[in-house]
C-alpha cells in the first residue's frame, strides 16, 4: 500500500509541510516520487514516522533522532524498541495520574502526606530489598503499592501501625515469643507479610520464606530505623525471636 503526503499528514496529525522538512533533512524519504513529483510513502515509511514522532515526544532533537534511526538495521529489534519506550511512557503516565488521584483524594480531605502519594511503603528500603529478595521482588511490591489509592495506602499504613503496638503492648506485658498471645501476633505478622506481592511468602517459597522471616527479625534488631519502630532493641528482639518460634513451628 502507498500513501500520499496529505494521507500520511492526516493519519498522525503532522503537517504535510512537516514531512516535506523530513524527507529535505533526510530524516524521512518517500518511498518514491511520482512523475508529477508526488511523494508516495509505504508501510516502512509509516513505521519510521512513527519512530520519528515518539522520539520527538520523547524530547530529542531531529539530528539525534536521525544519527538513532540510521543505527538501526533490524526491523524487528527496532521495533521491539519502540513498543519498550511505548512501555516506558505509559509507565510514566500512569505514575503521574496515580499521584494527581492521591492529591485530588488529599484535597477531598482524605489524610495522607506528599512523601506517601509520591513513594511506595518500601522505597526507602529499595537498597535492602533488593540486595536480599532481588529487583523483582521490588518492582512487583512496589507496582502494587502504587495500584492503590490514597485511603487504601491509609488503612494499610494504619493496620501496620496497629499491628507494631500490639507488638509493643505484648512486650511490656512480659509474653514470652513461645507465648501463645506472641505466637498470635507472629501469624498474624506473617500473614502481612503473606500479603505483599513479590514476597517468598506471597510465593509460597517455604525455604525462602523461613530465610525472609529469619532474615526481617534480625534486621528488625539491627537496624535502627526498625528497632525504634518496634520501641526500641529489646522489643525488637521481642518480635525476631516471636517469628523465628513461629517459623519453627508452623514452617
Amino acid at each position: 500500500m502507498e500513501w500520499t503526503i496529505q494521507q500520511l499528514a492526516d493519519s498522525p496529525g503532522v503537517t504535510s509541510r512537516t514531512l516535506r522538512h523530513y524527507d529535505e533533512i533526510g530524516l524521512l524519504p518517500p518511498a518514491r516520487v511520482g512523475h508529477n513529483g508526488y511523494r508516495f510513502y509505504d508501510a516502512d515509511s509509516v513505521a519510521r514516522l512513527q519512530r520519528i514522532l515518539l522520539l520527538r515526544e520523547l524530547g530529542l532533537s531531529l539530528p539525534v533522532i536521525a544519527e538513532f534511526l540510521d543505527r538501526e538495521h533490524d526491523a524487528d529489534k527496532a521495533l521491539h524498541t519502540h513498543l519498550r519506550l511505548l512501555e516506558d511512557e505509559r509507565a510514566r503516565l500512569d505514575e503521574r495520574i496515580r499521584t494527581l488521584r492521591h492529591t485530588l483524594d488529599a484535597r477531598a480531605g482524605v489524610d495522607g502526606s506528599l512523601q506517601m502519594m509520591l513513594e511506595g511503603f518500601n522505597d526507602p528500603y529499595r537498597d535492602e530489598v533488593v540486595s536480599r529478595w532481588g529487583e523483582d521482588a521490588f518492582a512487583v511490591s512496589n507496582e502494587w503499592w502504587h495500584g492503590k489509592s490514597l485511603r487504601e495506602q491509609r488503612e494499610w499504613k494504619r493496620d501496620t501501625d496497629d499491628l507494631i503496638a500490639c507488638w509493643i503492648a505484648a512486650r511490656k506485658d512480659g509474653c514470652p515469643p513461645d507465648s501463645e498471645r506472641a505466637q498470635a501476633l507472629a501469624a498474624r505478622h506473617v500473614a502481612w507479610l503473606r500479603a505483599i506481592p513479590g514476597t517468598p511468602l506471597a510465593e509460597g517459597d517455604r525455604e525462602r520464606s523461613i530465610a525472609m522471616i529469619g532474615g526481617l527479625g534480625r534486621m528488625y534488631v539491627e537496624d535502627e530505623r526498625f528497632a525504634a519502630a518496634y520501641g526500641g532493641p529489646e522489643h525488637a528482639a521481642f518480635v525476631r525471636d516471636s517469628l523465628d518460634e513461629y517459623a519453627r513451628r508452623t514452617l
